[in-house]
């Protein structure tokens, strides 16, 4: 209960954005080819982003 006006971390955003980017790249694997690539490109710069922040 007292977690709920708990602000999030960077890190924490961009890992929900990171989950988001990897549902989408597997959703629009069946469809698109094209499509699923670029998202799972935008994910991995998140996954880098991410693993920047957390050696610093």
């Amino acid at each position: 209960m007292f977690g709920l006006f708990k602000k999030k971390s960077k890190i924490e955003i961009l890992q929900q954005k990171y989950e988001k980017l990897l549902k989408q790249y597997h959703e629009l694997s069946a469809t698109s080819r094209v499509e699923s690539d670029k998202k799972y490109v935008e994910a991995q710069e998140v996954l880098k982003e991410m693993e920047a922040m957390e050696k610093k």
